[in-house]
C-alpha cells in the first residue's frame, strides 16, 4: 500500500493550490515538473501511480496527514478538483451527505423544501422525515434552516455550485 514517504518521493503536492507534480518521471510521457493526473467527466482528478489509480484528494490528504482518510473525504466547497488541503476534510458518509450542493432538480432554490401540489403548500422534508407544510414559503424555508442546524449538517448544505 502506498504510504507518505512514497507519494513525496515521487510527487510534490502545494497545498495552497491542491495541484500535484511529478519530481520523477515514471514514463515516457511524463517529465519532471509536469502536473499530474487528469481531470475526470464527473470532476474529481485521479493520479495514476505504480499502476494504481488514486483520487487527488485522497493522496493530498496521505501527503500532509501521513495516512489515508479512514472513511470520506469532503470538498467543503463542493468543487470536486479544488484540492487545497484547507478545502479537504476527512468525514463519515453521514458527515458527508450533511454538506451537499443543491440538486439541479430543485425548482425551490432551498434544499428539503418542496411545493405540495395537493395541498397547494410549501412542504419540508428532510432526510425522508417530513417537518410539516406551510403557507409561506419564507416559514417552510425557516423551519429547514432550524431543522438542518439541528441535525448538525454543514452550513454550506444545499448551496449552488459555483464551478
Amino acid at each position: 500500500m502506498l504510504n507518505q514517504k512514497t507519494l513525496k518521493k515521487y510527487l510534490n503536492y502545494d497545498p495552497e493550490t491542491g495541484i500535484f507534480k511529478w519530481k520523477i518521471s515514471n514514463t515516457n510521457r511524463v517529465k519532471i515538473g509536469d502536473v499530474a493526473g487528469y481531470l475526470r467527466p464527473d470532476g474529481y482528478i485521479k493520479i495514476k501511480l505504480f499502476n494504481k489509480i488514486y483520487f487527488a484528494h485522497r493522496l493530498a490528504w496521505l501527503y500532509v496527514h501521513g495516512k489515508f482518510p479512514e472513511d470520506c473525504m469532503d470538498h467543503i466547497n463542493g468543487i470536486k478538483h479544488d484540492n487545497k488541503i484547507i478545502n479537504l476534510r476527512a468525514v463519515t458518509l453521514v458527515e458527508n451527505n450533511r454538506n451537499r450542493l443543491m440538486p439541479k432538480t430543485n425548482t425551490s432554490g432551498v434544499m428539503g423544501v418542496s411545493w405540495c401540489k395537493p395541498y397547494q403548500k410549501w412542504q419540508v422534508m428532510i432526510q425522508k422525515t417530513h417537518y410539516g407544510r406551510f403557507k409561506f414559503k419564507s416559514d417552510a424555508i425557516e423551519k429547514a434552516e432550524k431543522v438542518y442546524k439541528e441535525l448538525g449538517f454543514h452550513p454550506n448544505h444545499g448551496r449552488a455550485c459555483n464551478d
